[in-house]
Protein backbone atom coordinates (compact mmCIF):
# COMPACT_ATOMS: atom_id res chain seq x y z
CA UNK A 1 0.00 0.00 0.00
CA UNK A 2 0.92 3.51 -1.49
CA UNK A 3 1.98 6.09 1.87
CA UNK A 4 3.57 8.84 -0.33
CA UNK A 5 4.32 9.32 -3.51
CA UNK A 6 5.82 12.13 -6.00
CA UNK A 7 3.60 13.87 -8.27
CA UNK A 8 5.26 15.28 -11.42
CA UNK A 9 3.52 18.15 -12.74
CA UNK A 10 4.35 20.07 -16.32
CA UNK A 11 3.72 23.94 -16.75
CA UNK A 12 2.90 25.28 -19.82
CA UNK A 13 6.43 26.31 -20.48
CA UNK A 14 7.73 23.39 -20.76
CA UNK A 15 9.49 23.04 -17.04
CA UNK A 16 8.80 19.82 -14.55
CA UNK A 17 7.55 20.74 -11.42
CA UNK A 18 7.76 17.86 -8.20
CA UNK A 19 4.90 17.77 -5.55
CA UNK A 20 5.31 14.72 -2.39
CA UNK A 21 2.04 13.96 -1.77
CA UNK A 22 0.67 13.06 1.88
CA UNK A 23 -0.77 9.88 2.06
CA UNK A 24 -3.68 8.36 4.67
CA UNK A 25 -1.62 8.64 7.90
CA UNK A 26 0.06 11.95 8.14
CA UNK A 27 -3.64 13.18 6.91
CA UNK A 28 -5.38 11.31 9.71
CA UNK A 29 -3.39 12.12 12.45
CA UNK A 30 -3.57 15.80 11.19
CA UNK A 31 -7.20 15.67 10.87
CA UNK A 32 -6.97 13.82 14.67
CA UNK A 33 -5.40 17.53 16.07
CA UNK A 34 -8.01 19.48 14.51
CA UNK A 35 -10.91 16.91 15.72
CA UNK A 36 -9.16 17.59 19.04
CA UNK A 37 -8.61 21.22 19.23
CA UNK A 38 -12.28 21.68 17.97
CA UNK A 39 -13.93 19.39 20.41
CA UNK A 40 -11.56 21.65 23.23
CA UNK A 41 -13.53 24.49 22.10
CA UNK A 42 -17.12 23.16 22.23
CA UNK A 43 -16.06 21.63 25.79
CA UNK A 44 -14.59 25.23 27.03
CA UNK A 45 -17.66 27.30 25.13
CA UNK A 46 -20.23 24.72 26.82
CA UNK A 47 -19.54 25.97 30.12
CA UNK A 48 -21.06 29.51 30.40
CA UNK A 49 -23.80 28.36 27.57
CA UNK A 50 -25.01 26.64 29.65
CA UNK A 51 -25.85 28.59 32.06
CA UNK A 52 -28.01 30.45 29.46
CA UNK A 53 -30.79 27.62 29.37
CA UNK A 54 -32.25 26.57 26.22
CA UNK A 55 -30.81 29.40 24.28
CA UNK A 56 -27.59 28.64 25.36
CA UNK A 57 -28.21 25.14 23.78
CA UNK A 58 -28.95 26.60 20.49
CA UNK A 59 -26.00 28.30 20.64
CA UNK A 60 -23.74 25.21 20.90
CA UNK A 61 -25.74 23.68 18.40
CA UNK A 62 -24.76 26.77 16.25
CA UNK A 63 -21.44 26.87 17.31
CA UNK A 64 -20.84 22.78 16.62
CA UNK A 65 -21.94 23.48 12.94
CA UNK A 66 -19.72 26.30 11.88
CA UNK A 67 -16.87 24.25 13.58
CA UNK A 68 -17.80 21.22 12.12
CA UNK A 69 -18.15 22.74 8.18
CA UNK A 70 -16.37 25.83 8.51
CA UNK A 71 -13.38 25.47 10.81
CA UNK A 72 -11.44 23.77 8.16
CA UNK A 73 -12.24 26.42 5.33
CA UNK A 74 -11.31 29.75 7.80
CA UNK A 75 -7.81 28.09 8.13
CA UNK A 76 -7.10 27.00 5.08
CA UNK A 77 -8.10 30.41 3.83
CA UNK A 78 -5.93 32.05 6.56
CA UNK A 79 -2.74 29.77 6.39
CA UNK A 80 -2.47 29.09 2.61
CA UNK A 81 -4.44 25.90 2.82
CA UNK A 82 -3.12 24.79 5.96
CA UNK A 83 -5.35 23.60 9.27
CA UNK A 84 -4.07 23.94 12.82
CA UNK A 85 -3.52 20.12 12.20
CA UNK A 86 -1.54 20.28 9.10
CA UNK A 87 -0.02 22.98 9.76
CA UNK A 88 1.69 21.10 12.97
CA UNK A 89 2.17 17.75 10.28
CA UNK A 90 4.09 20.16 7.46
CA UNK A 91 1.26 19.55 5.40
CA UNK A 92 -0.70 21.48 2.82
CA UNK A 93 -3.78 21.66 0.55
CA UNK A 94 -3.25 22.68 -3.04
CA UNK A 95 -5.36 22.76 -6.55
CA UNK A 96 -4.30 19.45 -9.06
CA UNK A 97 -2.01 21.78 -10.66
CA UNK A 98 0.19 22.93 -7.78
CA UNK A 99 -2.19 26.10 -7.76
CA UNK A 100 -2.60 27.58 -4.31
CA UNK A 101 -6.29 26.64 -2.76
CA UNK A 102 -8.92 29.25 -3.63
CA UNK A 103 -12.01 29.66 -1.44
CA UNK A 104 -14.47 27.56 -3.31
CA UNK A 105 -11.85 24.68 -3.87
CA UNK A 106 -11.60 25.04 -0.05
CA UNK A 107 -15.72 25.00 0.18
CA UNK A 108 -16.44 22.15 -2.38
CA UNK A 109 -13.83 19.91 -0.55
CA UNK A 110 -14.75 20.00 3.24
CA UNK A 111 -18.66 20.10 2.34
CA UNK A 112 -18.22 17.01 0.82
CA UNK A 113 -16.66 15.23 3.89
CA UNK A 114 -20.26 13.81 4.36
CA UNK A 115 -19.82 11.51 1.26
CA UNK A 116 -16.40 10.37 2.83
CA UNK A 117 -17.72 9.96 6.19
CA UNK A 118 -20.02 7.30 4.82
CA UNK A 119 -20.59 4.85 6.38
CA UNK A 120 -18.17 5.39 9.39
CA UNK A 121 -15.16 6.64 10.24
CA UNK A 122 -13.78 8.11 6.78
CA UNK A 123 -14.22 4.50 5.31
CA UNK A 124 -15.34 5.60 1.83
CA UNK A 125 -12.75 8.23 1.35
CA UNK A 126 -9.86 6.16 2.73
CA UNK A 127 -10.68 3.68 -0.11
CA UNK A 128 -11.26 6.07 -2.37
CA UNK A 129 -7.99 7.67 -1.33
CA UNK A 130 -6.00 4.53 -1.91
CA UNK A 131 -7.46 3.78 -5.45
CA UNK A 132 -6.87 7.49 -6.64
CA UNK A 133 -3.17 7.98 -8.59
CA UNK A 134 -3.01 11.17 -6.33
CA UNK A 135 -4.25 9.66 -3.13
CA UNK A 136 -7.34 12.26 -3.42
CA UNK A 137 -10.66 11.48 -1.25
CA UNK A 138 -14.19 12.60 -2.74
CA UNK A 139 -13.97 15.86 -1.33
CA UNK A 140 -10.53 16.33 -3.60
CA UNK A 141 -11.53 14.69 -6.89
CA UNK A 142 -14.67 17.51 -7.24
CA UNK A 143 -12.55 20.24 -5.84
CA UNK A 144 -9.67 19.37 -7.89
CA UNK A 145 -7.15 19.34 -4.58
CA UNK A 146 -4.24 17.48 -3.17
CA UNK A 147 -2.96 17.66 0.46
CA UNK A 148 0.89 17.75 0.14
CA UNK A 149 3.95 17.94 2.38
CA UNK A 150 5.64 20.89 3.06
CA UNK A 151 9.54 21.15 2.72
CA UNK A 152 10.80 22.67 6.04
CA UNK A 153 11.67 26.33 5.19
CA UNK A 154 15.73 27.64 6.05
CA UNK A 155 16.06 29.91 9.29
CA UNK A 156 14.79 33.38 8.80
CA UNK A 157 18.77 35.27 8.06
CA UNK A 158 20.09 31.87 7.36
CA UNK A 159 20.43 32.35 3.24
CA UNK A 160 21.81 35.60 1.27
CA UNK A 161 19.10 35.84 -1.09
CA UNK A 162 21.53 36.05 -3.77
CA UNK A 163 23.37 32.87 -2.73
CA UNK A 164 23.44 29.33 -3.91
CA UNK A 165 21.19 26.64 -1.96
CA UNK A 166 21.03 22.89 -2.27
CA UNK A 167 17.84 22.09 -2.75
CA UNK A 168 15.72 20.03 0.13
CA UNK A 169 15.20 16.86 -1.68
CA UNK A 170 16.74 14.40 -3.66
CA UNK A 171 17.49 16.04 -7.10
CA UNK A 172 17.03 13.75 -9.83
CA UNK A 173 17.80 14.29 -13.51
CA UNK A 174 14.47 15.52 -14.19
CA UNK A 175 14.67 18.07 -11.15
CA UNK A 176 17.94 19.47 -12.42
CA UNK A 177 16.38 19.89 -16.12
CA UNK A 178 13.58 21.42 -15.18
CA UNK A 179 15.69 23.97 -12.65
CA UNK A 180 17.93 24.57 -16.00
CA UNK A 181 14.72 25.14 -17.90
CA UNK A 182 13.77 28.03 -15.49
CA UNK A 183 16.84 29.58 -15.47
CA UNK A 184 16.88 29.52 -19.21
CA UNK A 185 13.31 30.67 -19.68
CA UNK A 186 13.35 33.17 -17.05
CA UNK A 187 13.90 36.61 -19.10
CA UNK A 188 10.89 35.63 -21.11
CA UNK A 189 8.93 35.34 -18.39
CA UNK A 190 6.85 38.34 -16.62
CA UNK A 191 7.92 38.61 -12.93
CA UNK A 192 4.27 37.38 -11.95
CA UNK A 193 4.66 34.35 -14.25
CA UNK A 194 7.75 33.69 -11.83
CA UNK A 195 5.89 34.31 -9.01
CA UNK A 196 3.76 31.96 -10.33
CA UNK A 197 6.18 28.89 -11.17
CA UNK A 198 7.89 29.70 -7.96
CA UNK A 199 5.03 28.80 -5.59
CA UNK A 200 4.10 25.74 -7.44
CA UNK A 201 7.27 24.45 -6.08
CA UNK A 202 7.16 26.08 -2.70
CA UNK A 203 3.68 26.82 -2.20
CA UNK A 204 3.95 27.09 1.56
CA UNK A 205 6.04 30.60 1.30
CA UNK A 206 4.45 34.10 0.06
CA UNK A 207 5.23 34.27 -3.69
CA UNK A 208 8.54 36.67 -4.12
CA UNK A 209 10.48 34.62 -1.33
CA UNK A 210 9.12 31.28 -2.95
CA UNK A 211 10.67 32.87 -6.41
CA UNK A 212 13.70 33.72 -4.61
CA UNK A 213 14.19 30.42 -2.62
CA UNK A 214 13.93 28.89 -6.33
CA UNK A 215 16.59 31.26 -8.07
CA UNK A 216 19.00 29.92 -4.83
CA UNK A 217 18.30 25.99 -6.12
CA UNK A 218 18.28 26.85 -9.63
CA UNK A 219 21.97 28.54 -8.52
CA UNK A 220 23.31 25.39 -7.15
CA UNK A 221 22.16 23.46 -9.99
CA UNK A 222 24.10 25.76 -12.29
CA UNK A 223 27.81 25.06 -10.23
CA UNK A 224 27.72 27.29 -7.42
CA UNK A 225 28.45 26.20 -4.24
CA UNK A 226 26.30 26.76 -1.25
CA UNK A 227 26.14 29.75 0.46
CA UNK A 228 28.07 31.62 -1.87
CA UNK A 229 26.51 34.40 -3.48
CA UNK A 230 26.19 36.14 -6.81
CA UNK A 231 25.40 39.25 -8.00
CA UNK A 232 23.72 38.18 -11.26
CA UNK A 233 19.74 37.34 -11.54
CA UNK A 234 19.15 33.59 -13.07
CA UNK A 235 18.03 35.92 -15.92
CA UNK A 236 21.96 36.50 -16.93
CA UNK A 237 23.23 32.92 -16.06
CA UNK A 238 24.70 30.80 -18.79
CA UNK A 239 22.44 27.99 -19.69
CA UNK A 240 24.88 25.54 -18.55
CA UNK A 241 23.95 21.06 -19.18
CA UNK A 242 24.23 18.93 -16.29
Amino acid sequence: MRIDDQLHIDTPEGARLSLSLAGPLPRGLAYGIDLALRGLVLLILSIPLMLLGGHGYGLYLLLMFLLEWFYPVFFEMLWQGRTPGKRALKLAVVHGNGAPLTFNGSLVRNLLRTADLFPICYLTGFLVMLISPRQQRLGDLAADTLVIHLPAPPPAGARDPGAAEAPDWPLDREDQLVLLAFSERAPALSEQRRQELARLAFPEQPAPAALEKLRRVARHVLGEPAGQANGQPEEQQPGARP
